[in-house]
């Protein structure tokens, strides 16, 4: 697989996530369900933003490597939350995203979106991946 970055410009870099993401030569392609922050036993979480947000990236690294993929390999995500404040805002948590994608040199092209709920009542955020390799 061959992976090329497309940024016109730079100023996204400080956000963790590119323009776009060309991927030529695939072998294959996963597509992760939106992960949030749900235990494996089904219980969703009761947790602040930046709790549920850990246990979210948590889930999703789950499910890429239990498909024999590696975060590395992510080139989409899609973020959705319920409080865009406590996820951006100057008391928010979107650091713990940033150094998530980071920490597994993903580049990846990302979408964030607010919504008015999510699948289960107090969750305030959900992530969707697409992996390639």
């Amino acid at each position: 697989m061959e992976k090329r970055i497309i940024n016109p410009w730079q100023w996204q870099a400080q956000s963790a996530y590119q323009q776009a993401v060309e991927v030529q030569q695939a072998s294959a392609t996963l597509y992760c369900a939106g992960q949030a922050a749900i235990d494996a036993e089904g219980n969703p979480s009761t947790g602040d933003m930046r709790a549920q947000l850990r246990q979210v990236l948590g889930n999703v690294e789950q499910v890429v490597t239990a498909a024999g993929y590696q975060c590395r390999d992510i080139v989409h995500l899609r973020v959705y939350t319920t409080d865009t404040a406590a996820l951006f805002g100057e008391e928010g948590c979107f650091d713990v995203f940033t150094s998530w994608v980071t920490r597994h040199g993903i580049q990846a092209a990302a979408t964030m979106v607010e919504v008015s709920f999510l699948a289960f009542e107090g969750l305030k955020v959900e992530v969707e991946a697409t992996a390639v390799r």
